[in-house]
């Protein structure tokens, strides 16, 4: 399994920014899937969105909620994925975590992601959205 470690969680008011950062070690994260889930208190963990990585093409993916406010990106040379979060809300306020799977169509897994679709997780970072 991949080791993942997320960070760059924090308290920021509404409207503010945050970037997460999704660190992997043990691979270069080449034909991977890595998605980003997030669990607010008393609520299900819900997908945020998934980057493929695919040595064809890289695409992302998000959630329509999350749409034209967050974006994913990778840093290749880092293995390194990040979740970049802009006009924050109070109800984004959950714990943050990303996740990777290795697959030879990484785009298809990406467009129907699904949490048991993961086998390595990374332990998240809490995002606090508050005046």
């Amino acid at each position: 399994q991949v080791q993942l470690v997320e960070s760059g969680g924090g308290l920021v008011h509404p409207g503010g920014s945050l970037r997460l950062s999704c660190a992997a070690s043990g691979t270069t994260l080449d034909n991977f899937a890595i998605s980003w889930f997030r669990q607010a208190p008393g609520k299900e963990r819900e997908g945020v969105g998934c980057i493929s990585t695919s040595m064809r093409d890289e695409r992302t993916y998000l959630e329509d909620s999350m749409k034209g406010r967050f974006t994913i990106s990778r840093d290749r040379g880092k293995a390194t994925v990040y979740l970049q979060m802009n006009n924050l809300k109070p109800e984004d306020t959950a714990v943050y975590t990303c996740a990777a799977q290795p697959a030879v169509d990484p785009g298809y897994l990406c467009r129907n992601f699904q949490l048991a679709d993961f086998d390595s997780w990374g332990r998240g970072t809490q995002v606090l959205v508050s005046l």
